[in-house]
């Protein structure tokens, strides 16, 4: 458990560290702040671009495992009623003995 709190402690640090550096880096910038801005703006819609397509794969991804797990259930649901119906006829098939045997023994 303390190797959980150590590396999110790692983790958390890490991040704001740099979160950090990337303020200090666009302060003490040599562009103007007009020409900072500008990066910002175009790195921030290009983030947004590529987490917007991460997203589509991502859905793409869920959605072709929830059909391949639809599949196997589907399947699976197939092969217990194959199983059921199996154990139907032989009960019944044991039953039918049973009730033959007892009308001719009588």
């Amino acid at each position: 458990m303390s190797d959980r709190d150590e590396f999110g402690a790692f983790l958390v640090g890490f991040i704001v560290g740099g979160l950090s550096g990337a303020v200090v880096a666009l302060l003490f910038a040599p562009q103007s702040g007009e020409e900072t801005r500008a990066i910002i703006k175009d790195k921030s819609i290009e983030l947004r671009d590529r987490a917007q397509v991460s997203a589509e794969e991502a859905i793409a991804h869920a959605e072709a495992a929830a059909a391949e797990a639809r599949a196997r259930a589907d399947e699976l649901a197939e092969q217990l009623r194959e199983r059921g119906r199996g154990a139907v006829d032989a009960v019944r098939k044991t039953k039918r003995v049973d009730e033959t045997s007892e009308t001719t023994a009588a």
